[in-house]
């Protein structure tokens, strides 16, 4: 696949102190997220790309050795949506969160909005909630891209 135009931002993995959800793809691991959760988050993302007009995506998961590579390939792997795609990937074993901006959507989600999501995302970790950290980063980074002008008067 190709690389995905767009900025990335990686937390650096010392600062993510205790974070250490339950997840993984063991059959003692329960799945990370419940269906009610899945349910928020979806509707977290629902209302994101609705105001902004962006399509948001989150990946839960481990993201390889190379893991700048791995969030590029799965942002280009939206096809036709990719250019005004934003992608919050989380890997808890790595202790790695990125964020990666399509062509179009990097005009409206700077290196500082990733760095803002990427930070809320790990205190939210950090305190054990998984949840509310993928909820907190796709809200920071529709809230960094703004509303459509057009949506405004809704």
């Amino acid at each position: 696949m190709p690389v995905a135009h767009g900025e990335v931002a990686v937390a650096n993995p010392s600062a993510l102190g205790n974070w250490d959800p339950q997840v993984g793809p063991t059959p003692a691991v329960r799945e990370p997220l419940t269906s009610s959760q899945r349910e928020f988050l979806d509707d977290v993302i629902y209302r994101a790309e609705l105001s902004t007009g962006l399509r948001f995506s989150v990946y839960l998961g481990d993201l390889g050795e190379n893991t700048r590579a791995t969030a590029d390939n799965l942002l280009s792997g939206l096809g036709a949506d990719a250019p005004s795609a934003v992608l919050l990937a989380v890997s808890p074993g790595q202790h790695v969160v990125e964020v990666v901006t399509g062509t179009e959507a990097v005009r409206r989600v700077s290196d500082r909005a990733a760095r803002l999501a990427v930070l809320a995302v790990v205190a939210s970790c950090s305190e054990g909630d998984l949840p509310g950290a993928l909820a907190t980063g796709v809200r920071i980074l529709a809230d960094q891209a703004g509303i459509l002008p057009e949506r405004a008067t809704w």
